[in-house]
Order: C-alpha cells, then structure tokens, then sequence
C-alpha cells in the first residue's frame, strides 16, 4: 500500500510539471508567434488551464515532501504532547477541509459535464476537462492528508517523499 501511495503522489507530482511545462510552451508560443503576425487561437486558454492544473496537482507532492508552509512558533515552545496533540488536530482539520475541497471539485465536475458547460474563449472548451485536474488533485491531496492522520493516530511518523537525490526530506 505504501508503494501505491508514494507512487500515486509521485505521479501527481509528475503531472504538476507536465502542465507546467505546458504553460511554458503554451505561453512562450503565443509570444513568439505575435510579432510574426500569426494568431494561435486559444492559447491563452489553455496556459491558464496548464497553470490551474499546476496548482492543484502538486498540493499531495508538495505536502509529502513537506514544503508546505508550517508555523513552528507555537510548536516549538510547547511539550511534546501538546506538540502531538495540536499535530493531530491540523491534520485532522487540514483533512476537513481538503474533504469538502474534494467533494466540491468532483461535484462542479459532475455539473459542468452534465450541463454541458464551455469555455467563454475562442476554444470552446467543454469545462469538465480542465476541472478533472482540480478535482484528481484535490482527491490526492486527501488522501495525502489521510495517510498522514491515520499515522499519527497510530502513533507513527507520517512518511515522506524522498528527493530524487535520495535524501531524506527535512522537516521542522
């Protein structure tokens, strides 16, 4: 089980970096080809999705290689209990929130899929597209925060992602 979540957070990750390569090119393309008098219709559009899905995808990378931003002052001036107990209650409010977070996104997926809704720009995107990396990445980021809650809870040390060096990830 723990191979498939380290490997379901890799591949989100992974796919975080394709959208951002993809605003990239996207982005550079549109730019580039301006003064040469071409117009590539929906370009724009779909950089912003490439961002949109940058955000989203890589919340469950970014939480298990602990970059998430994280206030200490509190944390370190209290005992190691208290420090447990107000561990367990961030991961259980974080998990809160990324549960209705999650509900949220797959559900306006549902509707943008079922109303048929599109983009407003020359594309015509149907939304329900780019909403699934919203909504995929959301799901991932909850069951980052779940695996982390349920270690606790147990007792253990949440785990977390190596860097591709190897090195074990700092946290403080």
């Amino acid at each position: 089980m723990r191979a498939f979540l380290d490997s379901l957070y890799r591949l989100s990750g992974g796919l975080a970096a394709v959208g951002m390569v993809a605003t990239l090119v996207l982005v550079a393309s549109g730019v580039l080809a301006r003064p040469l008098g071409i117009y590539l219709p929906g370009t724009d559009d779909y950089a912003g999705y490439a961002m949109a899905a940058c955000g989203f995808l890589a919340l469950a990378y970014t939480f298990k290689h602990g970059e998430h931003i994280r206030v200490g002052l509190v944390l370190e001036r209290v005992g190691p209990r208290m420090r447990a107990a107000l561990e367990w209650f961030s991961l259980a409010s974080g998990t809160a929130v990324a549960a209705a977070l999650a509900f949220y996104s797959v559900r306006l997926v549902l509707q943008s899929h079922e109303f048929e809704e599109i983009s407003q720009g020359v594309d015509a995107t149907p939304l329900w597209i780019p909403q699934l990396t919203m909504a995929f990445g959301s799901i991932v980021l909850l069951v980052a925060l779940v695996d982390d809650l349920v270690m606790t809870t147990l007792g253990r040390e949440p785990t977390r992602l190596a860097h591709a060096s190897g090195e074990a990830v700092r946290m403080e």
